[in-house]
């Protein structure tokens, strides 16, 4: 008989999961997240942030960093 590992992706996660994926503390993200810096969602008493939001903020953060940087003549 041959077990099968089935991985489970979340659909959805945690303020603390984007915390964690970021490397920000769990202030800053939630912050992040009211301020509507990063989009999310409420479900009942908790907010839920999709993977592509924070793919978005990343691209964001990016896209800006790279525009400062050009504007000054840096390299991002």
């Amino acid at each position: 008989m041959t077990a099968t590992t089935t991985t489970i992706t979340p659909k959805w996660h945690t303020t603390a999961e984007v915390a964690a994926m970021l490397g920000f503390g769990l202030s800053k993200t939630k912050m992040l997240v009211l301020t509507g810096e990063i989009r999310s969602v409420k479900v009942g008493r908790n907010r839920r942030v999709l993977p592509a939001w924070v793919d978005e903020y990343v691209n964001r953060c990016a896209e800006e960093a790279e525009a400062g940087a050009d504007r000054w003549g840096w390299t991002a």
